[in-house]
This record gives structure tokens, C-alpha cells and sequence, in this order.
């Protein structure tokens, strides 16, 4: 190994840091893009869409946050697997009881099971992870030094 080089432990650790970082600043991005759509956007099929979609790509980027090293796989599929599992909590009507004692639980557990939420969370799952691997990808090439293997996340 070079002098010029850090250890590979230290290179993991930095890109998982890095990774959290990225993360933690779209989950701040996509969370107040969420806040836009529920708040100020009219009450519109469009809208619902848009801020189911951003609901699981939210949960997606947090879980990046706390747990850098997973692969985009995993993260995407508990990130759609936790937002199907929030859906389907709304269907036993407890999401909506405790959403009128307490407004703000509506932005975390939602009021009413809607089928359509369902292929809305898996289709932004996907996206989300699709688009985690394929510029997590562009970046580990970028910054790899020469001849050195893989490391951190990848697809």
C-alpha cells in the first residue's frame, strides 16, 4: 500500500460517513418537499401520489442515514416493506384515532388504507434503491485509488 493512501478500514468508514451525510441532507430535502405537498399543494389524487412516493423515499434516506452500510437492495426493500406495513396499519383505523387526539401522527402513520398507496410505495422503493446503487456506483468509481477492490455500499 502507498504511504499516500489511507487504510482500507479508514476508507469504509469515511464513505459510510459520507454516505450518512448525503443522506441525512435528501432526507431533510425530501421531508420538507413532503411538508410542501401535504400543506400547500390541493388536496388532488397527483398530490397523494406525490407524497406517498415521498413518504417511503424519506424512510429510505433515513434508514441510509442510520445504517450507511447496507446495500440498496436491503434498504429499499425495508424501507417499501415499513411503508406497505404502515398502510396497512390504517386499515385497523388505529392510525386515524390517535391522528385526531394528536394531529402530526397523520404525517407519520397516515388515516385511511388506500390500495393504490401500496404499488405507489413499491414503485418509489425501486426508485429509490435504483437510484442509490447506480450513483453509489459513479461515486466508489470515481474515488476507488488504482488497483484497489470495491468497498462500502454498492448494488
Amino acid at each position: 500500500m502507498s504511504p499516500y493512501f489511507v487504510s482500507d478500514a479508514v476508507a469504509s468508514a469515511v464513505s459510510a460517513a459520507a454516505s450518512s451525510a448525503v443522506a441525512a441532507g435528501a432526507a431533510a430535502v425530501v421531508v420538507a418537499a413532503g411538508l410542501v405537498v401535504h400543506l400547500v399543494l390541493p388536496s388532488s389524487d397527483a398530490a397523494d401520489i406525490a407524497g406517498d412516493a415521498l413518504y417511503t423515499v424519506a424512510v429510505y434516506a433515513g434508514l441510509v442515514v442510520g445504517f450507511p452500510r447496507l446495500r440498496p437492495l436491503v434498504v429499499a426493500l425495508v424501507a417499501g416493506g415499513w411503508s406497505v406495513a404502515v398502510e396497512l396499519f390504517q386499515a385497523t383505523g388505529v392510525p386515524a384515532d390517535l391522528a385526531e387526539r394528536f394531529r402530526p401522527v397523520a404525517l407519520v402513520l397516515g388515516t385511511g388504507f388506500d390500495a393504490r398507496d401500496l404499488v405507489v410505495y413499491a414503485c418509489a422503493a425501486v426508485v429509490a434503491g435504483l437510484t442509490d446503487a447506480a450513483t453509489g456506483r459513479a461515486l466508489r468509481r470515481e474515488t476507488r485509488r488504482p488497483g484497489a477492490p470495491p468497498q462500502g455500499r454498492s448494488a
